[in-house]
């Protein structure tokens, strides 16, 4: 059995692991490639280029595949669940547990037209219950660059929600671009998701 689920559910949003197993490179390179919609929106402050080959969503999902096989981590592609997108490729999200210290960080990126639907959040408690609840962490860890403002609220709010904290900005934290770049980071304990996770 995997540490991870092959795929999982929330009220409004449906998440299938990222696996060569069940995933084509041409779909994913659609709305990766440096022609697709709002792409440079979507890629201004995340950790990785658009792409210029469909061989790198190739390897990009195998990479997630190796991963997720071997218990360290999991990406999913996140896809609403009704409504008239309905099964649409929405984006990609991700837990990256660091074993030794008990902790995972999450991730996201959500193309364009599915900005502005609180999907984030409703995102985020997914993956923190599958960090608590069956990997046994004890924090998830969360950033966003200083600059972007859309996160910042998005991640400030659910945080809150789950009684979690902003730790403070992270000088260097990440590489955009090829060049590094701070970080705001924040993290919500076992403790407080157990107190908070109704809300």
């Amino acid at each position: 059995m995997s540490l991870f689920p092959a795929e999982m559910h929330s009220d409004r949003l449906r998440y299938e692991r990222l696996h060569p197993d069940d995933n084509d490179p041409l779909d994913l390179y659609a709305h990766v490639n440096t022609d697709a919609p709002a792409i440079d929106e979507i890629t201004e402050y995340v950790t990785w280029d658009a792409y210029e080959t469909p061989k790198q969503a190739r390897d990009w999902i195998a990479t997630c595949g190796e991963q997720f096989d071997a218990g360290e981590a999991a990406t999913y592609v996140v896809r609403p669940r009704s409504g008239e997108r309905a099964g649409e490729f929405a984006g990609l999200t991700g837990i990256h547990p660091d074993w030794d210290r008990r902790l995972a960080t999450i991730g996201v990126w959500f193309r364009k037209p599915f900005w502005g639907r609180g999907y984030s959040g409703e995102r985020a408690g997914r993956l923190l219950a599958l960090a608590f609840d069956r990997l046994d962490l004890n924090v998830v860890a969360v950033t966003h660059d200083p600059d972007n403002e859309r996160s910042a609220r998005a991640i400030s709010k659910y945080v809150d929600r789950f009684g979690g904290r902003r730790e403070g900005h992270v000088r260097n934290a990440e590489v955009i671009g090829g060049e590094p770049r701070d970080a705001i980071r924040y993290s919500i304990s076992a403790d407080e998701w157990a107190d908070n996770r109704e809300a």
